[in-house]
């Protein structure tokens, strides 16, 4: 976890323990708290301490409990603050993956040049509905999250109209091992691959492969998007990375840059897609 995150996660918690302690009523204790919210006296002190992240809902409680109900715009101005940064899967996934593609569409509908590097999956602007359908059961059974699939896949699909449109440009590069990562059934990657090489060509979409074979300058690390210059966002298992300082922003562009310099690309990203697709299928 970022330093800059829990601090404004321990900021909060100081906060959260003035409202306590500043009662109108008379100043609570944290066991008196907890009973008054049906809570555990751990997550109180959690809270506090920074330890655990509040919920919206903890917050608006929180603020009812020490009578003071109008704190809650400012303890949920804080939380939001700092979540803007760092959005956990666990948040972004209550009501299942369709809501996350929504985010995802307003940020592409105002992008012009997007540029994504994938380390072991076909980057979503390019996925197959079937390929689309095992990554998000696949990952609404890992996170334990609402299974929305077929609405989510839907979404993804209508945001890929974007490939075909004039103004738009889509650098994208994967590594070797997003060719051959078995996320799916063998023929659905082979219909993925099929439809991989089919987008080489487009005027809107620069497709680059780092091989298995290439020379790196540096190691394929977590995948990343790059809106414009204006923002990266970084996924991890636990939460995805937005950021919007300058610094962090030239830092995954040299990055991208950095590993562009080992890809292949037209007729050579074909026979590297096309390799993979014979492995499967050697017929």
């Amino acid at each position: 976890m970022s330093t800059d995150y829990q601090q404004a996660r321990e900021g909060l918690g100081v906060r959260l323990r003035e409202l306590r302690l500043s009662a109108p009523d008379g100043r609570l204790t944290g066991i008196a708290l907890a009973r008054k919210l049906g809570w555990p006296n751990s997550k109180v002190s959690k809270l506090e301490l920074g330890k655990q992240t509040a919920t919206p809902e903890d917050l608006q409680q929180w603020a009812e409990a020490c009578g003071q109900p109008a704190a809650y715009d400012e303890l949920r101005a804080r939380l939001a603050g700092f979540e803007s940064h760092i959005r956990s899967w666990r948040r972004q996934l209550t009501s299942g993956h369709k809501s996350v593609q929504d985010a995802a569409a307003a940020e592409h509908e105002r992008t012009r040049v997007l540029t994504i590097w994938e380390n072991c999956l076909i980057p979503g602007m390019l996925q197959i509905p079937d390929y689309a359908r095992h990554v998000f059961a696949r990952h609404a059974e890992l996170m334990r999250s609402p299974r929305d699939t077929e609405d989510a896949v839907r979404a993804r699909i209508q945001r890929q109209e974007k490939l075909y449109q004039r103004g738009r440009k889509y650098r994208i590069m994967m590594w070797e091992g997003a060719l051959r990562s078995l996320v799916c059934p063998p023929p659905v990657l082979v219909a993925q691959l099929h439809h991989l090489a089919g987008v080489i060509g487009l005027d809107t979409v620069e497709l680059g492969i780092v091989p298995f074979s290439a020379s790196l300058k540096i190691w394929p690390g977590n995948s990343f998007w790059v809106y414009d210059e204006r923002l990266v966002i970084v996924e991890d298992w636990h939460a995805e990375l937005w950021l919007d300082d300058s610094d962090s922003i030239a830092t995954y562009l040299r990055v991208w840059k950095t590993l562009s310099e080992s890809a292949v690309y037209g007729a050579d990203a074909q026979k590297v897609i096309n390799a993979a697709r014979h492995a499967l299928n050697p017929r």
